[in-house]
C-alpha cells in the first residue's frame, strides 16, 4: 500500500506496482490519472516513465496525503497536477485541465499505512483514537455519528452488507447499549462483550471496514466512477483497479463485463491478478488485493 512519509515511500513497493506498470505500457507524452494517489506510491514509477510532455493527474480525498505527495514530487511539479477531491469527479477535473481523454487510469482502493497509523482517524482497531474514519476531515459524518444516528436494525444491515459479519445483530445491540461510543476502544469493547474470543480480530476488522465504507460512501463513489470512466479513456487506454473487498471487486467485474459486452472495453485479466507470495510476505496488507485491468476499444 501507499506509505505516509518520504522515508516510508522510499522504502516501500506499492501493491502489484510492476503488474500495473506493465499493463499501462506508459507512453512518454501520455496523460494518466491516479485516482487514489495518496503520498504517491504508484505515482513514482509512472512519473519516472513519463517524458517532459507527459502528465500525471493525481486525485485524493485525503488532504494530508496530498501534502506529502506534493513534497515527495516537488521536482516533477510540471508533470504532476494534484486535486483534493474524489476520483469519481474525473469529468470535472479533466474539464478544468482542458483534457478530453487520458491514456490510462489507476485506482488502488486500499487504505494507506499513514491513514491506518494515524490515531485520530480511527481506521484501525489496534490502537485507541477518535471514532472518525473520514478520508476527508472537512466534510461528512464521523463513524460515531453513523452509530448515533442509526438504530439497531440499520446498524445490523450495515454490518451484514458491508462487513459480511454473522454476529451483526448481536454487535449492533451491544453498541447501542454502550453509554459512550466516541472512541476506538468503546467500539472494541462493545464487540468484545458479545462475540466469541476465537477469530475476534477478524470480527473487529469486518466491523471497522463496514463503518469506514459507509462513512466515506465508498461503494457509491466507485459505482459512479464505473459508469463514466470509459468516456474519458483514449482508444487503447487502460483502466487498472485494485480492490480489497468482495463488494468492490464485484462492482468492477460486472461493469467491465457490461462494457465488454457492448464492445467498449477489452478485458485483459479474465481472472483478477493477486499479489505473489513474495509480495505478501513483504507486505501483509496486500494479501486481499485483486487487480482487474481492461483496455478501451
Amino acid at each position: 500500500m501507499k506509505e505516509g512519509s518520504i522515508q516510508d515511500l522510499a522504502n516501500h513497493i506499492p501493491v502489484m506496482s510492476n503488474e500495473i506498470l506493465s499493463y499501462l505500457n506508459i507512453v512518454s507524452d501520455g496523460v494518466y490519472i491516479d485516482g487514489t494517489i495518496g503520498p504517491g506510491g504508484h505515482a513514482n514509477p509512472i512519473l519516472n516513465s513519463l517524458g517532459k510532455h507527459g502528465k500525471l493527474i493525481g486525485i485524493d480525498r485525503d488532504e494530508e496525503a496530498l501534502k506529502i505527495c506534493r513534497k515527495n514530487f516537488s521536482s516533477s511539479s510540471s508533470q504532476l497536477s494534484l486535486h483534493h477531491t474524489s476520483y469519481n469527479k474525473l469529468d470535472t477535473i479533466l474539464s478544468k485541465e482542458g483534457i478530453p481523454c487520458v491514456n490510462g487510469i489507476i485506482l488502488d482502493l486500499g487504505l494507506s499505512s499513514n491513514q491506518l497509523n494515524t490515531k485520530q482517524r480511527g481506521f484501525s482497531y489496534r490502537s485507541d483514537g477518535d471514532l472518525d474514519m473520514r478520508f476527508d476531515f472537512s466534510s461528512g459524518e464521523k463513524a460515531s455519528d453513523i452509530i448515533k444516528n442509526n438504530n439497531i436494525d440499520k446498524l445490523t444491515k450495515i454490518f451484514q452488507i458491508y462487513g459480511e459479519e454473522r454476529f451483526s445483530y448481536r454487535i449492533a445491540r451491544s453498541i447501542k447499549e454502550m453509554k459512550e461510543m466516541k472512541s476506538v476502544n468503546h467500539l472494541r469493547e462493545a464487540i468484545r462483550r458479545c462475540t466469541p474470543p476465537q477469530n475476534r480480530d477478524r470480527i473487529f476488522a469486518r466491523i471497522f471496514q463496514a463503518l469506514r465504507i459507509v462513512v466515506n460512501k465508498e461503494l457509491e463513489i466507485l459505482q459512479d466512477f464505473l459508469l463514466k470512466f470509459a468516456d474519458f479513456l483514449s482508444p487503447n487506454g487502460t483502466i487498472a483497479i485494485i480492490s480489497y473487498h468482495s463488494l468492490e471487486d464485484r462492482l468492477v467485474k460486472h461493469q467491465y463485463k457490461h462494457l465488454s459486452n457492448i464492445s467498449s472495453l477489452k478485458i485483459l485479466t479474465k481472472k483478477p491478478l493477486r499479489p505473489t507470495e513474495i509480495e505478501i510476505k513483504t507486505n501483509k496488507r496486500s494479501k486481499s488485493a485483486k487487480l482487474r485491468v481492461a483496455r478501451k476499444i
